[in-house]
């Protein structure tokens, strides 16, 4: 089982997708990895030696920040913005949607609003005893 970056990368994917799943890496990055280092983007993560491992593994670490280093950055960058009491920082501090959508009467699950459906919503009217 190859293991990039502390991720375990699910063996029957080709590793165009596979490397995805290491947090930091999307379709671009991992085709442009791949390319450089002329592995083939059809072989199957379960396919790869461990020279090649090894190489995407370098690669990785030498050019992109991944994993923990890329959830601090982000986490530093949501903090900042809370921080100076922008628009987008108090929503974030709310625990609203930041990017403008509206909250009228969508986005109950950002909002914690979860409705469960209760029948028809009107209860019948009593029948005669």
């Amino acid at each position: 089982m190859a293991r990039i970056s502390g991720v375990n990368l699910p063996p029957k994917k080709r590793i165009e997708i596979a490397l995805t799943y290491v947090y930091g890496i999307g379709n671009s990055s991992s085709k442009k990895i791949l390319q450089e280092l002329k592995i083939d983007l059809d072989k199957k993560a379960e396919e790869l030696n461990n020279d090649e491992i090894r190489l995407i593994q370098d690669a990785i670490s030498a050019k992109y920040k991944v994993e923990g280093d890329a959830k601090k950055i982000q986490m530093m960058a949501i903090k900042r913005l809370k921080d100076i009491n922008s628009w987008r920082g108090s929503r974030h501090k709310k625990n609203l949607p930041v990017r403008g959508q509206t909250t009228r009467v969508n986005s109950r699950t950002v909002r914690g609003n979860t409705r469960k459906t209760v029948g028809s919503g009107r209860k019948a009217a009593p029948g005669p005893k």
